[in-house]
C-alpha cells in the first residue's frame, strides 16, 4: 500500500465513527428547524425564480413545489433522527446524504450559494460507507479512517479555496482593501465596531485571515497535539467572526469535528457517573436484600 493510501485509510476506533455521525445526523435535523428553517419558504417561491444550480440541471432535478419542499422536510427530519442513533448506517445514511442534498439545491438555486456546506456534504456521502459502529467501540477501522480523512480534506479545502477566490477575484489587493469594513457596516454587532474603531487593526485582521486560509492544510502534518491546539483555533476564529459579523459556519463547524477524538466524549457514561457520585444514590450491589 503507498504512503497517501495508507494515510487515506488509516484507521480510527469504531467509537469515534458512532460518535461523529451521532454529531452529523443530529445537526442535520437541528439544520432544518434551526439554522436554515427558511428554505422551507421555498414551497411558496413562484417556480420561474427557481434557477437551478448546474448539478440539479445535471441532473434534471424538478422545480421545487409545496408537495415536494414540505416531503423532502418532514422525511429527511424522521430519517436523520433514526439515522443518528447508528441503526442500518448504509441505507439510513445514503438516505440522509440524498435528502440533504436536494434540501441544498433547493435552499442555494435562488440566488444565494453558501460555501460552509461542502465538509458536511462529504461527510454525508463518506459517513455510509463506514459501515456499523457502536459508541464506545475501540476497534479499528480503515473504512471509518477514509470517511473521516475525506471529510477533513474538505473541511481543509473550504479555507484554502476561500483565499484562492479571494486571489483570484480580489488579488492582491483584497488584504488592503475594505472588505470587513463593509462586512462589519452591513452585519456588524457592538464588538466589531468596537474593533473597527482602532486604526489599521482590520487590515491587519484580512493578512491574518488570508495567511490562516493559504496555511490551513499545515494541520495535516501536525501530530495530535498541535492538532488539536489547531483545530481550537479554527473554532475560535469562527466564535469570533460570529461576534463580529453574525456569520456561524455551523456546517462547517460540524464537519470540522471530524478531526477530534469523538470517541473520548461520552455523555451517557458521564451522567451514569454523575448519579453515582449524587449523595443517597446506592448501588445496586449495595441494596438490602429483603
Amino acid at each position: 500500500m503507498s504512503r497517501i493510501a495508507a494515510w487515506l485509510t488509516e484507521a480510527v476506533p469504531r467509537g469515534r465513527i458512532a460518535a461523529f455521525r451521532t454529531l452529523i445526523y443530529l445537526f442535520v435535523a437541528a439544520d432544518l428547524v434551526v439554522f436554515t428553517p427558511w428554505v422551507r419558504h421555498h414551497a411558496s417561491t413562484p417556480g420561474d425564480l427557481y434557477e437551478p444550480l448546474r448539478v440539479g440541471r445535471l441532473l434534471h432535478l424538478p422545480t421545487p413545489t409545496p408537495l415536494l419542499v414540505h416531503t423532502i422536510f418532514w422525511l429527511l427530519l424522521a430519517v436523520a433522527l433514526v439515522a443518528a442513533s447508528g441503526r442500518a448506517p448504509r441505507l439510513l445514511g445514503w438516505t440522509v446524504f440524498a435528502l440533504y442534498f436536494e434540501w441544498m439545491v433547493i435552499a442555494m438555486s435562488y440566488g444565494k450559494v453558501d460555501h460552509d456546506r461542502i465538509g458536511l456534504l462529504v461527510a454525508l456521502a463518506a459517513l455510509p460507507t463506514a459501515g456499523r459502529a457502536r459508541h464506545g467501540d475501540a476497534t479499528r477501522s480503515e473504512a471509518g479512517g477514509w470517511a473521516l480523512r475525506v471529510t477533513q480534506i474538505a473541511v481543509v479545502c473550504t479555507y484554502f479555496l476561500a483565499a484562492w477566490a479571494k486571489l483570484r477575484f480580489g488579488g492582491l489587493d483584497w488584504v488592503t482593501s475594505s472588505v470587513l469594513a463593509r462586512a462589519i457596516v452591513r452585519r456588524g454587532t457592538d464588538l466589531a465596531d468596537l474593533i473597527a474603531g482602532v486604526p489599521y487593526l482590520l487590515i491587519l485582521a484580512q493578512f491574518g485571515i488570508m495567511a490562516f486560509e493559504l496555511g490551513s492544510p499545515v494541520i495535516f502534518a501536525l501530530n495530535e497535539r498541535w492538532r488539536n491546539r489547531a483545530v481550537a483555533f479554527f473554532y475560535s476564529f469562527h466564535l469570533v467572526t460570529f461576534a463580529t459579523i453574525t456569520i456561524s459556519f455551523a456546517p462547517h463547524l460540524a464537519a470540522l469535528a471530524s478531526f477530534l477524538a469523538l470517541e473520548k466524549v461520552r455523555p451517557v457514561k458521564w451522567a451514569r457517573r454523575f448519579l453515582r457520585r449524587r449523595p443517597g444514590h446506592v448501588e445496586e450491589h449495595e441494596r438490602p436484600v429483603v
